[in-house]
């Protein structure tokens, strides 16, 4: 199923933090990408379906230079084959010690309106990468090719990125703290419930900032509490 306009124009809204206590109520913890950061803080909210690519430990005797010119290997393909609006997700075994891609294939993916790209190896050409203005996940800035350890091997098959189960399909939301996976089923439930917390959450931060006590605010266990949302929104059109 097809992510809805609607739910992306929400998930765009939302933080991840958000987003993990949502899933935290319906039994979800590894979710969230561990060791990955965006390359600039100033890029935009990442959200898409993910597309995926796993990289095994690198055979020497067949992880040349020359695999490239093999129009079939799998980092180039899944640079061309990752549809616009997709995240392209690596597994690259939680290991920066080689990149697992750089600026080029970067740029090429945000040309074809690729929506963003998260890996829990590293970027070379980090710096270049980061003036973009797209969305992009690593763990740390990586200089060597991928060759010298990472053999791309499958594209688009279920994957771990960070410790997080990443399926294809799955909707990917990106912020300033991170990357989280969304199960696809449930990325719709997630986006409305999300909304509607943020909302909530935008509320007790004005009230917070008053020098109001979080008891009975935050959770909101006084009848008060909910009445003042309740006018705080409509006063918000929230």
């Amino acid at each position: 199923m097809a992510l809805k306009t609607e739910t992306r124009n929400k998930l765009a809204t939302i933080s991840t933090a958000t987003v993990a206590t949502a899933l935290f109520k319906r039994g979800f913890r590894t979710q969230f990408i561990q060791d990955v950061h965006p390359l600039s803080h100033d890029q935009p909210a990442l959200v898409g379906e993910a597309f995926t690519l796993r990289y095994i430990p690198a055979r020497e005797d067949l992880n040349q230079l020359a695999v490239f010119r093999d129009r079939s290997h799998p980092q180039r393909k899944a640079i061309e084959d990752c549809p616009p609006g997709a995240v392209l997700v690596m597994d690259s075994r939680k290991d920066a010690r080689a990149a697992s891609a750089g600026a080029i294939l970067v740029t090429r993916l945000m040309k074809r309106g690729v929506a963003g790209v998260v890996t829990d190896g590293g970027f070379r050409d980090s710096a270049e990468i980061g003036k973009l203005g797209f969305p992009a996940y690593h763990h740390r800035p990586s200089a060597p090719t991928n060759l010298t350890l990472h053999q791309a091997i499958d594209i688009n098959v279920p994957i771990g990125c960070g410790d997080a189960p990443v399926f294809p399909g799955d909707v990917i939301l990106g912020d300033s703290d991170g990357v989280i996976v969304i199960p696809a089923h449930l990325a719709d439930e997630i986006a409305d419930e999300a909304f509607e917390m943020t909302a909530f959450e935008d509320f007790v931060t004005e009230e917070v900032r008053k020098r109001s006590g979080i008891f009975g605010l935050y959770p909101a266990t006084d009848d008060k509490t909910l009445a003042d949302f309740a006018a705080w929104r409509k006063a918000a059109k929230r």
